[in-house]
């Protein structure tokens, strides 16, 4: 066991399988699978309840641990920071941003209410798709924010990209407020996509 918890990658495709296991126990007692509409969504929300766990997980990670705290840690630590952890989380950062994005518009168009969810359900008057069309035109905002925004400064903050200190600091601040600009987008996106899910 401490063989396959020692190693993320044998650790993520145990995770698969078992997940896996568990949806062919489940599809059992369900009398099999049918890959129909219903699997189709099915599949795609799970994809994006992953993947948004993953980009706004990483979005606080940022604004509530990595942020507050670097002026605390010694300056000849926080090359480690910039050069090894801060490109890694903002890899799966911004790609969980847009596999965000495009499951949920996936999903929206299996279930139906892409273009009312959009258009905010402007003339056909469903609360349900209002709610989500705000949840949804938030995410992409924030992966807007993300992808245009926050990458390409993060790249100079980081020293990824070759530029002088005046304009690395401007980067990093500007980083760092989208970066907060989604943080405060993100609880009324949550609420939303749960309301949207939950209340209607």
């Amino acid at each position: 066991m401490s063989s396959l918890l020692s190693s993320l990658s044998k650790t993520i495709h145990a995770s698969l399988a078992l997940a896996i296991i568990l949806f062919l126990g489940l599809s059992y007692l369900n009398d099999g699978i049918a890959f129909d509409t219903l699997f189709w969504s099915w599949l795609f929300r799970y994809i994006h309840v992953v993947v948004a766990i993953m980009w706004i997980g990483l979005l606080w990670y940022f604004n509530f641990v990595q942020i507050p705290n670097m002026g605390k840690i010694p300056d000849e630590q926080k090359p480690a920071i910039g050069k090894v952890i801060a490109p890694a989380a903002l890899f799966y950062f911004r790609w969980a941003a847009a596999f965000t994005v495009l499951s949920g518009l996936i999903l929206a168009l299996l279930n139906g209410y892409l273009h009312d969810a959009m258009t905010f359900s402007i003339g056909s008057g469903v609360p349900k798709h209002t709610a989500i069309g705000i949840g949804m035109w938030l995410g992409i905002v924030m992966a807007f924010n993300v992808w245009f925004v926050i990458w390409p400064n993060q790249k100079k903050a980081l020293g990824i990209v070759e530029c002088d200190s005046e304009q690395k600091a401007k980067a990093a601040k500007t980083a760092m407020l989208f970066s907060r600009t989604n943080t405060l987008l993100s609880l009324p996106m949550l609420l939303t996509m749960v309301a949207a899910q939950n209340l209607y």
